[in-house]
């Protein structure tokens, strides 16, 4: 009988065939801290992207906030509903610039599930909370879950990933905060890891502009008086359906098309700039990507002009809206008072992370285990220790 045709080693070969010569090759991984047998269907990567989708924490994202929390309403986008977004650009660019897809998939799914409950505000309130025990970091906190939080084997700890996803989940950290065992730190990611932090940023303010908008922080009009790029792919909506955007009343549907024309203007640039960047800078193996002084994707000048604009508005009208101020204290209030409780009652947490605190510290696991609480546990336990 013959072999399979899509086994692992033959999509190891269409990798070598097809993809650009600046993409990773999963034939070429560093490999996982724990030796395990290569599977014989799944690339490492797509095996890294199974890990990810079927990881407690991030099941736990659909009822974690992304900006708004989720029982505001059943349309707000939530850590996992963002997640996948990220994923669908992540992989339209990496496709088009001919990367590693599972790679881009792995980043993609796994980037935010250090975060913890009410989102930034949490991170911020989490970090003040933390600020004589080491601070916290959603991007290092990724990488506690991912090695040491999560559960699936007796044989090793976390999901033992491989070398490449979890060096890229750090994003941003700096070299005083970089893992011993993953120098030395490159000045850039690998590029699939550029195209994940672009594809975050994109999605994020195409669903803070619809979320806003129907939250009344702003008005359609609003956005198009002061966001260059909102107003252009109005016209083009209008040019493709003359009258459509004065004529109806859906409202929803009206945001919904220019929004799609606006994330779509933006993938395209960042795919033909990244594309033009990569070819200039002569790339041809995956670490030169990582050696240079700058990140190779990018937006071009115009549309990144567009991007800042874009981002400054939805900061002045969304982030520090005085609904948010408010959330802001409510993370506080909640976050503070459970930290305190857990910190003065360790058994009041579950069995796994107070032994987890003999190893750690309590204050540590304390953290941890607030950081994977989801919105409504978190709220549940405030009320169950005392709150209001």
């Amino acid at each position: 009988m013959d072999e399979p045709k899509y086994d692992r080693r033959a999509k190891e070969a269409r990798e070598e065939r097809e993809l650009a010569p600046y993409a990773m090759r999963s034939s070429r991984s560093a490999g996982r801290g724990s030796l395990e047998a290569a599977d014989p269907l799944r690339t490492c990567w797509e095996r890294d992207r199974d890990r990810i989708v079927h990881c407690t924490a991030f099941r736990r994202l659909m009822y974690k906030t992304q900006v708004f929390i989720n029982r505001r309403g059943d349309h707000q986008r939530t850590r996992l509903s963002h997640s996948l977004e990220v994923h669908q650009v992540a992989r339209s660019v990496g496709s088009a610039l001919g990367l590693n897809e599972p790679l881009c998939e792995a980043l993609a799914l796994a980037h935010d599930i250090g975060h913890p409950p009410f989102g930034h505000r949490g991170e911020d309130a989490l970090n003040e909370l933390m600020g004589e025990h080491g601070g916290f970091r959603h991007n290092a906190q990724v990488l506690r879950v991912v090695d040491l939080l999560e559960r699936r084997s007796p044989d090793y700890r976390g999901l033992n990933l491989t070398r490449e996803v979890r060096e890229s989940l750090l994003k941003h950290e700096k070299g005083a905060d970089w893992p011993a065992d993953l120098e030395p730190r490159p000045l850039h990611p690998w590029l699939e890891a550029q195209v994940v932090d672009l594809a975050d940023s994109t999605a994020y303010n195409m669903h803070d502009i619809e979320d806003g908008i129907a939250a009344g922080m702003f008005t359609e009009e609003d956005i198009r008086e002061h966001v260059a790029l909102w107003s252009e792919a109005h016209e083009v909506v209008e040019e493709r359906h003359p009258g459509f955007l004065k004529k109806t009343e859906d409202v929803n549907l009206r945001v919904k098309r220019v929004s799609n024309q606006l994330i779509k203007a933006c993938i395209n640039d960042l795919i033909e700039t990244s594309g033009a960047r990569i070819v200039a800078a002569g790339i041809t193996r995956p670490q030169e990507a990582r050696e240079r002084r700058e990140s190779l994707v990018a937006h071009g000048a115009s549309v990144a002009r567009g991007v800042a604009e874009l981002s400054s508005f939805l900061w002045q009208r969304v982030y520090r809206h005085e609904l948010l101020v408010e959330f802001s204290l409510y993370a506080r209030e909640v976050l503070g008072a459970l930290f305190c409780s857990y910190c003065d009652a360790p058994d009041a947490m579950s069995p796994w992370y107070r032994a987890w605190a003999d190893e750690v510290g309590l204050e540590r696991a304390v953290c941890d285990f607030l950081a994977g609480m989801t919105d409504r546990f978190a709220e549940q336990e405030f009320e169950r220790l005392g709150g209001r």
